[in-house]
């Protein structure tokens, strides 16, 4: 018998929730509004919430190019492209959000002919609301966030 060798502690991924996607919105608009990089403890302490689950979502972001990390002593994180190329469609993407409720709703089934028949239909109309969802995410930028959260002079 083979013994088996320590695993690398592995980063948790970021859950694809609904509320994984308001904290994503929130910290882009945060960083659209800043000029240069911001550090994760600075966006966590502005948007009162928690830092570790707040960088797993930056973690995911970076990786879908939606924005870029640096390193150091004054590293943080910016957009990587303006924020009205940015829409709420491809962070929503990004998160695979669409994803989560899919299989939740499709795992809740059974593996008799009638579950079956149910995943099927239980992915049809999630693939509707997602391309609905879509549709209407598309319509939005992180630049429309920042107009709409501006505080008035």
């Amino acid at each position: 018998m083979e013994a088996q060798q320590p695993s690398k502690k592995q980063p948790k991924a970021c859950p694809s929730t609904y509320k994984t996607f308001s904290l994503s919105l929130q910290a882009l608009v945060i960083l659209a509004k800043h000029s240069s990089t911001c550090p994760s403890s600075d966006i966590a302490t502005y948007m009162q919430s928690e830092a570790t689950l707040l960088r797993r979502i930056l973690a995911v972001l970076a990786r879908e190019h939606i924005i870029e990390t640096r390193e150091g002593r004054e590293g943080g994180y910016r957009l990587s492209k303006s924020p009205d190329l940015i829409t709420l469609a491809e962070v929503y993407s990004a998160l695979q959000i669409d994803e989560a409720r899919c299989s939740g709703m499709t795992e809740a089934t059974g593996e008799n002919s009638f579950g079956v028949k149910m995943k099927s239909v239980m992915f049809d109309i999630t693939s509707e609301i997602d391309q609905s969802v879509l549709t209407v995410l598309n319509k939005y930028t992180i630049a429309d966030l920042v107009e709409r959260t501006c505080e008035p002079d």
